[in-house]
């Protein structure tokens, strides 16, 4: 099954009275937006590896920098 990062959401369209899902599957995400998502501090350590998965299976190789704090 896909990697999602979001659930599945039912919509209703009031007008017409039908009902469809959405869908937030990862490999619809471009690659800033899943390196946002790798970074975010929400992200769980196990949904943050689906997430590389999905970067390096597009060819985009991951360097990890050390942000230092300065204050």
């Amino acid at each position: 099954m896909p990697t999602k990062y979001a659930p599945s959401v039912t919509k209703y369209d009031r007008a017409t009275g039908k009902k469809w899902q959405e869908h937030y599957y990862a490999k619809s995400l471009s690659t800033q937006e899943l390196f946002d998502l790798i970074n975010s501090n929400k992200t769980k350590p196990k949904h943050k590896q689906k997430l590389r998965n999905i970067i390096t299976s597009r060819g985009v190789k991951i360097v990890k920098v050390n942000k230092e704090i300065t204050e």
